[in-house]
């Protein structure tokens, strides 16, 4: 029996192969072409131009980590804004804070949200239907430049800098952003595996080094990001924000009441101990 692969070819030289088992769902949209399909190791996983975005089997990590870790980190976030995200997952983490009164979340793509609440009803786990939730079809960069509403917490879930999701590593989205924020707010962005992008980290660094009071990054090893540890870009108007004590973060998370399978206190100090190729990736 023939087998049949896809192949990601996001990077130049290196590119990675999953194994379709079953494929569930193959549709262009106005916007980008996107498929569904069973895997053995990774169950349900979602593609966008044939590179993955998320998989029923490692999406806790990222969406986690992209959640947990600003809000908790905040200690007091009630308002928060999520860019992208059509499939729910960043919402699902988001809600399961009581302390969090209002969600909004922007995505450009109407038919990622119908078809990840059919497809992979696994990720949001309900947060579609949360009345905490205010669910805008906008492109985030305009919805950014317009609006006139503050945040305790926003979160850039976008695609790599390649067609729709390019105006989200832009100098002016960044200080549309940090605009939105609150004055102990903070913004967390994906920024790609820096081995094999470092090119958006540092842009993005570049733009939050005169944003942000503190600005970091974060790292996190997600298997189907391919090519080493994935970095969350951190900017914040807060100094502290980064830097609060294991002792308030142990308290904080145990408050939330929330189980979670990656992200713990003790892994949220240590996702900010930076190796020294990612450093040399800053400005």
């Amino acid at each position: 029996m023939s087998e049949t692969w896809i192949t990601e070819r996001l990077h130049d030289h290196y590119a990675q192969s999953l194994r379709v088992d079953e494929m569930l769902y193959d549709s262009k949209t106005e916007h980008q072409r996107l498929k569904v399909f069973q895997n053995g190791t990774f169950g349900r996983i979602l593609t966008l131009d044939d590179v993955v975005q998320t998989t029923e089997g490692d999406n806790f990590i990222y969406h986690e980590m992209l959640t947990h870790v600003p809000i908790l980190a905040h200690g007091a976030a009630k308002r928060v804004l999520i860019i992208g995200g059509g499939d729910g997952g960043m919402a699902r983490e988001a809600l399961r804070h009581a302390s969090v009164e209002h969600v909004t979340m922007v995505e450009i793509d109407a038919g990622v949200v119908d078809f990840s609440k059919e497809y992979l009803p696994m990720l949001s786990q309900g947060a579609f239907d949360d009345p905490r939730l205010n669910l805008v079809i906008n492109d985030g960069a305009a919805f950014m430049r317009e609006t006139d509403q503050k945040f305790d917490v926003i979160v850039v879930d976008s695609t790599d800098p390649i067609g729709p999701g390019e105006v989200l590593f832009t100098n002016t989205f960044y200080g549309h952003a940090a605009r939105a924020l609150t004055d102990d707010g903070i913004i967390v962005t994906q920024n790609g595996v820096p081995f094999m992008q470092g090119d958006e980290l540092t842009g993005t660094m570049r733009a939050f080094k005169t944003l942000f009071a503190d600005h970091s990054c974060y790292l996190a090893t997600i298997p189907t990001y391919a090519g080493g540890p994935m970095a969350f870009g951190w900017g914040s108007h807060s100094k502290s924000a980064r830097t609060v004590s294991l002792a308030d973060l142990e308290k904080r998370f145990a408050a939330a009441g929330i189980e979670t399978d990656y992200y713990t206190p003790e892994v949220h100090k240590a996702a900010f101990a930076l190796p020294g190729y990612v450093k040399k990736l800053f400005p």
